[in-house]
């Protein structure tokens, strides 16, 4: 398994829903970059990054307007974004919010997000990592756009990055400067969006571990599982498995959740003869079978729900658990589609 995602994109349906807010039919945007004119109706369609890049020059083409992409992010509704993108508007705080996307997409997208926090900035830029032709304008203004919108709708407040570079020539409008609040340069030697690492830590008021319990069956199942268990190492692990979607947690995270000291879960979790590393383990191993369990969910979302950083390190442990590859045990462990007599009967 190679910890770099195929060429395969999900056009999700928040980006259909932004165009035909826009007044552009689904079918207008497919004839025009030449592809399948029913691709808006299947969910699960993937297509290429030249393909999608194809969907992005459609857009610039039939609407030239040099805040085409900001309108989309605007108009957007963060209720139908894939559930680990959904995720990240319910984060700690802003940075953890950046960090749930940009693992996202580093296991589940051929997009990737390089962020480096030094000297009081944030520096983000995106590469995509088959492409063979600069990123559409579009694509570009949407990936920071929705960087900024998170931070905004997040908080509650009107973050305002430090700077914006682009790699495109002055479009002679006001319209980045305008949405960005900020000096926005262009002509640069790549794009860059900068955030004053400051705003990263802000708290996100609307934070909602809770929030993954609607988000897949077998997270609302574990989540279940709280009120009915009395042991406290049962009741880590469903802690644990709310938490994951958001990285590694910690002890003292679940020990604020649980409304206990750290050293008291500590002690708790000794004297049922377990270590929270064990936990952590057996809480990803139960998760991860209930979620490769639904056939919908793709396994690199498995992955990133289960809070790996990369897809390898998700293969390794699963191989570990089971010997075997999560799509070897999801063939071996799913249900035998019925016998047309069967169905007749039902």
């Amino acid at each position: 398994m190679s910890g770099v995602p195929g060429d395969k994109c999900k056009v999700p349906r928040a980006f259909w829903r932004a165009v035909e807010h826009l007044g552009l039919p689904p079918s207008a945007v497919l004839r025009q970059a030449r592809l399948p004119a029913t691709l808006h109706l299947n969910d699960q369609a993937l297509v290429t990054t030249s393909q999608y890049f194809a969907l992005w020059k459609a857009l610039e083409e039939l609407r030239p307007e040099p805040d085409l992409g900001v309108k989309l992010v605007e108009t957007a509704d963060t209720a139908i974004h894939p559930p680990s993108t959904l995720a990240a508007f319910h984060a700690r705080n802003y940075r953890d919010g950046i960090e749930r996307v940009a693992r996202f997409k580093r296991l589940c997208t051929p997009e990737q997000l390089h962020v480096t926090d030094d000297s009081g900035e944030c520096t983000i830029r995106s590469e995509w990592i088959y492409a063979a032709e600069p990123t559409p304008a579009v694509a570009t203004d949407v990936a920071f756009s929705f960087l900024v919108e998170l931070g905004r709708r997040g908080t509650g407040q009107h973050i305002i990055p430090h700077r914006v570079e682009f790699a495109r020539p002055d479009p002679k409008s006001a319209a980045h400067r305008d949405y960005f609040g900020c000096p926005v340069r262009y002509a640069a030697p790549r794009d860059l969006l900068v955030l004053r690492s400051i705003d990263l830590d802000r708290p996100f008021p609307g934070h909602n571990p809770e929030l993954l319990e609607i988000l897949t069956p077998a997270l609302a199942a574990a989540l279940g599982e709280l009120n009915a268990q009395s042991s406290i190492c049962e009741q880590v692990k469903v802690v644990l498995k709310r938490s994951l979607a958001s990285g590694r947690p910690e002890l003292s995270d679940v020990a604020r959740d649980l409304g206990m000291s750290e050293r008291t879960l500590q002690r708790r979790i000794t004297e049922e003869g377990k270590s929270f590393r064990e936990l952590l383990v057996d809480a990803r191993k139960e998760l991860g079978r209930r979620l490769l369990s639904d056939p919908s969910a793709d396994i690199d979302e498995v992955a990133c729900l289960l809070g790996y950083q990369d897809a390898s390190s998700f293969y390794r442990a699963f191989r570990e658990w089971e010997g075997t590859t999560p799509n070897r045990w999801r063939d071996l462990n799913s249900d035998p589609p019925k016998p047309d007599s069967d169905r007749l009967l039902h």
